[in-house]
C-alpha cells in the first residue's frame, strides 16, 4: 500500500512472517481462538499499555512481540527492556501471574528472541518467529533446552581417548557457559566422528534434544558417518546407538518425523530448504571445490516443513571446508 509509514511497513512484514510460521494474526477487537493453535493479537491491552503483538498458543498467552521500523535494526536491542515490560505486565482478560516466557523484538527484517526460561536469559538474533507447535512442545517440558544442558552429568570416560575426553568435556562446558557455537579441532585419526557421535548420544539422552543434524559435504562422508552411528555402542548401555535412537541419512525430500539424527550433505539440505529436487551426483563433490562459484551468497528461504527450530543442534563435519 502507498503512503505507509515505516512502522506500518514493519508490521506488514511481521504479519507476513508470522503467517509463514503458522500464526493466525488477528485484531484485538476480533479475536477468535478457534482459528488455529497459534494466535497473534495486534495491540493487545496490558496494564503497561498496548503490546504490539501478544502470542497465544492453545488459548494460553505465551509471548509478546515489540515491533519497530526497519531503521531500528542496529539498535533493536535497546528496546528489550520495553518488550520485557509487556511480557511481565498483566494482560486484559487473562489471569497471567508470571511473565510470559517468549519475547521478540522485530523490524520484520531483523528479529531477536529471548526465552525467559533459560538460566541466564539473553536475546539472540533468529531467522524468523518460531512456530506455535514448537512453543507448545517447549512448554510441555519442565525446563528449556539451555537449562537442561546445565544438568548433563559428568562424562563416563571408559573406552575414550584423552583427546576425545577433552573435546567432549570442553564442548559441554561451552554449552553450560551459554556459548552455543563451538569449534572442535582434533588431529587426523584421533576419532573425530566417534567423538561427535558420543556428544550426540549425550545430548539426546541427558539433554533431551529432539533432533540433531549431522552435516557433511559429500555423500561418501555421509555414508561413513552413518556407519559410525550404526556401530556405536555407548559405554553405559549394551544396546547400539541405532537401537536407542532413530538415525536417517537423507536421500530424498522426505524427513521422517521420528528421526532423532539426520545425516545430510549441505547440498541435500539446501535443496530441501528450497523444496527442489536434487540429482545425487551433486552430492559426490564438495561444493567448495567447484571451479565456478556464485558471486552472491545463495538465498535461504523459509520452509514450513523444516523451520529453523527443526534441529536443536547442527554438527558440521570437516567444517574448515564445508561451512
Amino acid at each position: 500500500m502507498a503512503n505507509q509509514n515505516p512502522e506500518q511497513i514493519a508490521r506488514d512484514q511481521i504479519d507476513k512472517r508470522l503467517n509463514e510460521a503458522g500464526w493466525n494474526v488477528q485484531n484485538k477487537n476480533a479475536i477468535n481462538f478457534n482459528a488455529g493453535q497459534g494466535i497473534a493479537v495486534r495491540e493487545y491491552q496490558t496494564d503497561a499499555g498496548p503490546a504490539d503483538y501478544v502470542l497465544f498458543v492453545d488459548r494460553r498467552a505465551v509471548g509478546v512481540i515489540e515491533a519497530k521500523p526497519k531503521d531500528w535494526g542496529q539498535k533493536i536491542t535497546t528496546v528489550e527492556e520495553q518488550s520485557a515490560g509487556y511480557a511481565a505486565a498483566k494482560l486484559k482478560w487473562v489471569n497471567n501471574k508470571e511473565p510470559l516466557p517468549f519475547v521478540y523484538e522485530s523490524t520484520g527484517v531483523i528479529t531477536r528472541f529471548t526465552d525467559g526460561r533459560d538460566p541466564k536469559p539473553r536475546s539472540r538474533e533468529i531467522f524468523t518467529f518460531h512456530r506455535p507447535e514448537t512453543m507448545a512442545e517447549w512448554l510441555s517440558k519442565p525446563k528449556s533446552l539451555r537449562a537442561r544442558l546445565q544438568d548433563i552429568p559428568p562424562l563416563n570416560s571408559a573406552g575414550l581417548r584423552d583427546c576425545q575426553i577433552t573435546a567432549i568435556h570442553n564442548l559441554e562446558q561451552s554449552f553450560r557457559d551459554d556459548r552455543p557455537r563451538a569449534l572442535v579441532q582434533m588431529a587426523t585419526g584421533s576419532g573425530k566422528t566417534f567423538t561427535a557421535v558420543t556428544s550426540v548420544y549425550r545430548l539426546l539422552k541427558f539433554g533431551d534434544a529432539k533432533r540433531i543434524l549431522f552435516l557433511v559435504d559429500t555423500k561418501n562422508l555421509g555414508e561413513q558417518a552413518e556407519q559410525e552411528f550404526m556401530s556405536y555402542l555407548p559405554n553405559d548401555d549394551n544396546r547400539k546407538f541405532t537401537e536407542l535412537y532413530n538415525v536417517q541419512r537423507l536421500k530424498s525430500p522426505f524427513i521422517a518425523g521420528s528421526s532423532q539424527v539426520c545425516i545430510s550433505t549441505v547440498q541435500r539440505m539446501y535443496s530441501l530448504l528450497k523444496d527442489e529436487p536434487l540429482d545425487e551426483s551433486a552430492e559426490e563433490t564438495n561444493p567448495a571445490e567447484l571451479m565456478v562459484k556464485p558471486k552472491q551468497p545463495l538465498p535461504v528461504v523459509y520452509n514450513k516443513k523444516i523451520p529453523p527450530e527443526f534441529f536443536d543442534f547442527i554438527i558440521i563435519d570437516e567444517c574448515h571446508r564445508s561451512i
